[in-house]
Order: C-alpha cells, then sequence, then structure tokens
C-alpha cells in the first residue's frame, strides 16, 4: 500500500511556533513517528512539505499518476481559504483524510471553517501529532472498504 502525507505551510516549524498551540515536539519527531507508523502497517509512506501552494497542488495531481492510494493531508493556513487545493483534492479518487494538530473548532474565527475538508473523506483535528496516526489508520480503512 502506498501512502502520501502532505504538510503545508508552517509544518516544517513545529516545536519553535506557537509552541502552547502545536507542542513542543517538532517536524522531525513527527516524520519519525510516522516511518514506525509505515513499518507497524506495513506501509510505504512518502512524506511532503511545502509553504508553497502551487506545489502542494502538483504533488496532489502527481499522485494520481504515481501509485499513491490514499492521502493524509494538513494543508495549514490554506484549510481556510484554497478553494485550488479543494479543486485538486476533488479531482483525485483515492481516498483522503484531512488532519489538524490544533482543535480548529476552539480558535479564531477564520480557523473553524475549513474549505478543503469536503474535498476529503474525512476530517481529524484536536488530538496533537498522534492525530496523524489516526489518519493514516483511517486512510487505510478506506483502501481496504473500496478493494
Amino acid at each position: 500500500m502506498q501512502l502520501l502525507v502532505i504538510n503545508g505551510p508552517n509544518l516544517n516549524f513545529l516545536g519553535i511556533r506557537e509552541k502552547q498551540v502545536y507542542g513542543t515536539q517538532d517536524y522531525d519527531d513527527l516524520l519519525h513517528m510516522i516511518a514506525e507508523k509505515a513499518k507497524e502497517t506495513e506501509t510505504k509512506i512518502e512524506v511532503f512539505q511545502s509553504n508553497h501552494e502551487g506545489a502542494i497542488i502538483d504533488r496532489i495531481q502527481d499522485a494520481y499518476f504515481d501509485g499513491t492510494q490514499g492521502i493524509v493531508i494538513n494543508p495549514g493556513a490554506y484549510t481556510h481559504y484554497s478553494y485550488a487545493i479543494h479543486d485538486a483534492l476533488q479531482s483525485v479518487t483515492m481516498p483522503k483524510v484531512e488532519i489538524h494538530i490544533s482543535d480548529i473548532t476552539s480558535r479564531e474565527e477564520f480557523r473553524k471553517v475549513s474549505v478543503t475538508a469536503p474535498a476529503c473523506d474525512q476530517q481529524i483535528y484536536g488530538k496533537g501529532l498522534p492525530g496523524y496516526l489516526e489518519a493514516i489508520d483511517q486512510v487505510i480503512a478506506l483502501i481496504r472498504e473500496r478493494e
């Protein structure tokens, strides 16, 4: 099974930015957690991070052709206004789960709306970095349901 985890802007600054919101674990800690999950589930998981909207869209589109079977995406702030990422996600048919480290429903008003979630099968938020592991499990389950 081949999965793709996409992280949007500023996720590479985990452990540096707003520790009271995102915690003290850094991006390398997240990568390690995902690598361990890949071993546990015997799944190939590629992690892609970009601060650029177009690069994220390009990677989603590439996933259509490269054998990717499921996507976990944390679009970062693009969650709240990128209809372009929404459209890219909507264009690909594999299972998709949106993930957020913080509880976006209890933060600033603009963060409570996700324009990308409707293009995904599920949304997970407010569970910290372990939420990524839950999202991976959900994508795997969705892939198996479709087989």
